[in-house]
C-alpha cells in the first residue's frame, strides 16, 4: 500500500515530535531475563498514558487517523527515553503492521531518533503481537525482510495466541518468537503444551531463532521452562514493568537457581 499524501508531506520531524498523535505518551520498561547469564537480556517497552494509565487506557483513543502516528511515536519515545535512562541492552519496541504503509519510509524516524538520542540502532527488536489482527500476511512478510534488511531484530509475540502456526515461522523467520502466556501457565503440569513447546523448540533450531518465554508468574513453570532448555524469560516472577524507570539484576527477584 503507497503512503497516503498527507503522510508523504509530514517530515520526520512531525513523528520526533508526537504532535500528529493529538496526546502525550510515556513508557514503562520490563526486563527480559537471560537465566544462563543471570543477567538482563533485553527490556520490553511497554506504551503508558501521560500520567501512566495503562495500555487499555492508550488504546481506546487510537483510531484509524492516527494509527500511523501512534506506531511512530511508540518508537521514538521508546528510544528516547531508554536512551535518556542509559539502557546498554536491547530494547524491544511493539509495532503495528497495519498502521506501517512502507516499511522503509517508516524505519525513517526510527534511524533519525536513534541518532537523535545517541541509542544505538543494533540494540533495536521490533515485535509484533500474534493477536492483532493481520490485514496481509505477505505484507507482515515484507516488513520482516525490510527490518532485516537494516539489521534489526524482529519477533513475534504471543505466540500461541493468534494467527501464526510453526509453518508460518518459516515463512517470516524472526529472531525471537516469544510464547504466550497462556502456552507458560501451568506448563509444568500440562503435557500437552510441553509438548507444544517442544515442537517450537525445534523449528526455532532449524531458523536459528531465540525462545522466549512470558508471562512467567511461579517457580515452578519457571523451573519447568529451565530444565526445558528455554533460556530467556520474561514475567511478574521477575519484575512488573516500572515506568521509565529500567530494573537492574539485583532489583530482579526470582533468581534462585533449579535444584
Amino acid at each position: 500500500m503507497d503512503i497516503p499524501v498527507q503522510i508523504k508531506q509530514q517530515t520526520c520531524m512531525d513523528c520526533l515530535s508526537g504532535h500528529s498523535l493529538g496526546f502525550d505518551i510515556r513508557m514503562a520498561f520490563q526486563p527480559i531475563i537471560d537465566w544462563q547469564q543471570q543477567d538482563i537480556f533485553a527490556y520490553e517497552a511497554l506504551v503508558r498514558g501521560p500520567e501512566g494509565q495503562g495500555a487499555g487506557w492508550v488504546f481506546e483513543r487510537i483510531r484509524d487517523d492516527n494509527k500511523y502516528y501512534f506506531d511512530q511515536m511508540c518508537r521514538v519515545k521508546a528510544i528516547e527515553t531508554a536512551a535518556r535512562l542509559g539502557c546498554d541492552r536491547l530494547l524491544s519496541i511493539n509495532f503495528l503492521p497495519n498502521a506501517i504503509y512502507n516499511p522503509d519510509t517508516c524505519i525513517r524516524a526510527t534511524i533519525e531518533a536513534s541518532e537523535l538520542y545517541g541509542f544505538d540502532l543494533n540494540k533495536i527488536i521490533f515485535e509484533v503481537t500474534e493477536g492483532e489482527r493481520i490485514v496481509s500476511q505477505q505484507k507482515l512478510k515484507r516488513i520482516f525482510e525490510a527490518y532485516a534488511r537494516y539489521g534489526f531484530y524482529t519477533a513475534i509475540d504471543d505466540y500461541g495466541a493468534g494467527f501464526t502456526s510453526l509453518e508460518w515461522l518459516h515463512s517470516l523467520r524472526p529472531s525471537i518468537v516469544k510464547l504466550d502466556m497462556s502456552m507458560v501457565r501451568d506448563i509444568d503440569n500440562e503435557p500437552a503444551k510441553q509438548q507444544q513447546l517442544a515442537e517450537v523448540q525445534r523449528v526455532c533450531a532449524e531458523l536459528g531463532a531465540l525462545v522466549l518465554a512470558e508471562g512467567i508468574e511461579t517457580v515452578e513453570e519457571r523451573d519447568y521452562l529451565v530444565n526445558a532448555g528455554v533460556r530467556y524469560l520474561q514475567g511478574y516472577l521477575f519484575a512488573r514493568p516500572m515506568l521509565e524507570e529500567l530494573l537492574g539484576p539485583e532489583q530482579i527477584t526470582g533468581w534462585s537457581r533449579v535444584a
